[in-house]
C-alpha cells in the first residue's frame, strides 16, 4: 500500500540505517520474509523453529528501532509471512501430512537388540559415517563396512548367514540389497544414509531409529519390485528397481553429474550435467509397446507417484501392481520440452508429455551404446527389453504407528 516512511527525526543516528528504503512502507518484506521462513522450519521442527523464531522476531523488531517501519507495518508484514508458509504447506504437502502407504503387513523376526541382522554399509554412500549410530543403537547387530566392489558379495554372505539383512546407503545401494533379499527370502532393515534416500521416505522411514522400532516389534510390511528383462549390461539376469526405471536424456545427466560432484558439489555437477546433455542433443529413438516414435525421456515408477511433470515425487501405494509410465515426447529443444512437461504434466495427453498406467511395458529398437538409469544406477541398455513388476516381492521392516 502507499503508505509513506516514517520520519526519522525522532530516531537517533547511529540507530538509523546508512542507505534509507526508497519503497512505500506497509506491509513490511523483510518481516513477512522472516517469518515465512521460521513458520515453515517449525512446521517441520518444532526444535529447529525454536532457534530461528527468535532471529526473525529481532528481523522483524529492527524495522521499527531503525525507523523504517511503522509497528503496524511489522505486525501486518509477519502475518501475511504465517499465512504464505501454512498456504505453501497447504498445496505442497510434506511428507508427515501425506497418508501413509497402502501396504499389506508381513511377518518378521523381532530383533530388539539386532540380535541375528547383518547390516552391510556402502563405505561411498553419502552418510556412511551412520554406521556407529546403527552399532550403539543395535549392540548386537553385526555391521559390515565395505567398498561398493564388494558390495554384492557381502550382501550374499549377509543374507546367508543372518535372520534379516540390514542395508545402510543411499537407494542405488538399497536396490542392490534388495535383490539379494528378495532372491534369498529374508526382511530387509533399510537405514537410509545416502544422498537420496527416496524408497525409505516413500515407506515413511526417515532415520535409524524408525528402522530400530521396527526391529523391535517384529513389524514389516511387503513392497512390489520392479523389474526389467534383459538385465543391465546385457546380463541374463533380470534386473531390478525400487523406485524409478528411465531412458533418454536421464541416465545421461546421471552420468555427467556423477563425474563432477566429487569435484565441485551435487547441486553445481546437475546444473552442468543439465548443460553440457541438452545442448545439441538429439531425442532417443525407440519402439514402445510396438509403436516407433522419438522421446527425450521415459520415466516408468515402481508404483503410482503423486504429482505432476515427468519425474514426479512420492508414491502412496507401494504394492499397486502398477507402472507408471511417463513420457516426454520428442521435438526440438528439449531444455523448452523437460521443462513445459513438468508444468503441463497432469494432463493425460498432451503435444509434449504422456502419462499410462500399465502392468507390462514392452521397449524396442535401442541403438547400442544406449543408456538406462534405475534407482540412481546407469548401465547400457540391451535392444530390447519388457519392464514389469513382480507383486510383494520383498519384506521390509517398516515401524506400525507409520501404516
Amino acid at each position: 500500500m502507499r503508505r509513506a516512511r516514517p520520519l526519522l527525526d525522532a530516531v537517533p543516528v547511529i540507530r538509523q540505517l546508512k542507505r534509507q528504503p526508497f519503497t512505500t512502507s506497509f506491509p513490511s518484506g523483510h518481516s513477512a520474509s522472516a517469518a515465512a521462513f521460521a513458520t515453515g522450519v517449525a512446521l517441520e521442527s518444532k526444535s529447529w523453529g525454536a532457534v530461528v523464531a527468535p532471529v526473525a522476531a529481532s528481523v522483524a523488531f529492527s524495522r521499527v528501532y531503525t525507523g523504517v517501519h511503522f509497528p503496524s507495518d511489522v505486525l501486518v508484514g509477519a502475518a501475511l509471512g504465517v499465512g504464505a508458509a501454512f498456504a505453501v504447506r497447504g498445496v505442497v504437502p510434506t511428507r508427515s501430512q501425506l497418508p501413509a502407504p497402502g501396504t499389506p503387513h508381513a511377518d518378521a523376526p523381532q530383533m530388539p537388540d539386532g540380535e541375528g541382522l547383518i547390516v552391510v554399509v556402502n563405505r561411498e554412500s553419502g552418510s556412511a559415517g551412520t554406521a556407529p549410530v546403527v552399532q550403539e543403537a543395535l549392540p548386537r547387530a553385526e555391521v559390515v563396512v565395505c567398498d561398493p566392489d564388494e558390495l554384492r558379495t557381502e550382501l550374499e554372505k549377509a543374507a546367508g548367514r543372518g535372520r534379516a539383512l540390514g542395508i545402510l546407503g543411499g537407494d542405488g545401494t538399497v536396490n542392490r540389497a534388495a535383490a539379494v533379499a528378495a532372491a534369498r527370502g529374508v526382511p530387509l532393515a533399510v537405514f537410509p544414509g545416502g544422498t537420496l534416500n527416496h524408497f525409505a521416505y516413500d515407506l515413511g522411514i526417515e532415520s535409524v531409529e524408525d528402522t530400530c522400532r521396527a526391529l523391535a516389534a517384529g513389524d514389516a510390511v511387503r513392497v512390489d519390485l520392479g523389474r526389467f528383462t534383459p538385465g543391465p549390461d546385457g546380463s541374463e539376469e533380470p534386473g531390478h528397481f525400487l523406485n524409478t526405471f528411465s531412458l533418454g536424456v536421464y541416465p545421461d545427466l546421471v552420468r555427467v553429474r556423477e563425474r563432477w560432484s566429487p569435484r565441485i558439489g551435487g547441486w553445481p555437477a546437475g546444473v552442468l550435467a543439465a548443460v553440457l546433455v541438452l545442448r545439441g542433443r538429439r531425442p532417443l529413438e525407440a519402439e514402445v509397446q510396438g509403436r516407433r516414435r522419438p522421446m527425450w525421456l521415459l520415466f516408468a515408477g515402481n508404483g503410482v507417484y503423486k504429482g505432476v511433470g515427468p519425474t514426479p515425487g512420492h508414491r502412496q501405494n507401494l504394492v499397486d501392481g502398477l507402472l507408471d509410465v511417463r513420457v516426454v515426447h520428442g521435438g526440438r529443444a528439449p531444455g523448452w520440452r523437460l521443462p513445459a512437461a513438468a508444468l503441463i504434466g497432469k494432463l493425460h495427453r498432451s503435444p509434449v508429455h504422456a502419462t499410462r498406467h500399465l502392468r507390462r511395458l514392452r521397449i524396442g529398437g535401442l541403438a547400442p551404446g544406449t543408456l538406462l538409469a534405475y534407482d540412481g544406477e546407469v548401465a547400457l541398455a540391451p535392444p530390447e527389453l519388457v519392464l514389469d513388476k513382480v507383486p510383494e516381492a520383498l519384506t521390509v521392516y517398516r515401524p506400525q504407528d507409520l501404516l
